[in-house]
């Protein structure tokens, strides 16, 4: 386990920030009492929260052929078909995990091949559950070509905390299944669009793990 190259900055500023908060409180009120002890474990326990949502475990993808691994950690809260309007403008199975702001943030790749578009959405920052998220709120859309010429459509979807989407790879890239595609910061939602063929090994409610589960596999 580490802590990922997004979280650096953040956590500086966390610490920072605990740190003049306390300073300012002794400062004011010189007299140790139960308040300052109570303030000393409350800006403790934020600033392991912040710590603890940066990190970035390490892990051996569970990957294969026609594999389809999880790109993040956190529930599946859709599984449907739907006409997805952006890149495909055909019908797709999607599949749609919900991380909550204890999950790990990091998102890899579902697939290995190339990517061949790359697109982002400034927009809404509504809860990352609600059904509109997918096409309305900040997001960036991935899509990769996997050997076998089927695609993948994978979105990072920010949520009402989230306030910063990172995807790395560029478009003509090539990418390798489990590798990291990017991250999300504070609360968010990932969708995949797969072909409607695709065996699916979830199921809704089904709590996930990046790089591990295995959400199908492709015809």
């Amino acid at each position: 386990m580490t802590i990922h190259k997004e979280g650096y900055k953040t956590i500086t500023i966390a610490f920072l920030f605990v740190a003049a908060l306390l300073l300012v409180l002794n400062d004011i009120l010189v007299d140790q009492s139960w308040f300052h002890y109570f303030m000393y474990v409350l800006g403790l326990w934020f600033f392991i929260m912040i710590v603890r949502f940066f990190r970035s475990p390490s892990r051996v993808p569970n990957k294969g052929d026609k594999v389809i691994l999880c790109p993040a950690d956190g529930k599946i809260v859709v599984i449907e078909r739907t006409i997805e309007p952006e890149y495909f403008k055909d019908e797709r199975i999607q599949v749609s995990i919900f991380m909550s702001a204890t999950n790990v943030h990091v998102n890899w790749f579902p697939v290995g091949g190339e990517i061949v578009y790359y697109f982002y959405h400034p927009g809404k920052h509504m809860v990352a559950f609600n059904p509109k998220a997918s096409l309305e709120n900040e997001r960036a859309t991935t899509v990769i070509e996997a050997d076998d010429k089927k695609k993948i459509l994978v979105r990072q979807i920010a949520g009402a905390m989230a306030r910063r989407i990172k995807c790395y790879p560029k478009v003509g890239e090539p990418v390798i299944q489990g590798d990291e595609l990017g991250f999300i910061k504070f609360g968010s939602r990932v969708d995949l669009l797969l072909p409607v063929d695709t065996k699916l090994e979830i199921s809704l409610n089904q709590k996930v793990t990046g790089r591990r589960t295995i959400i199908g596999h492709l015809s």
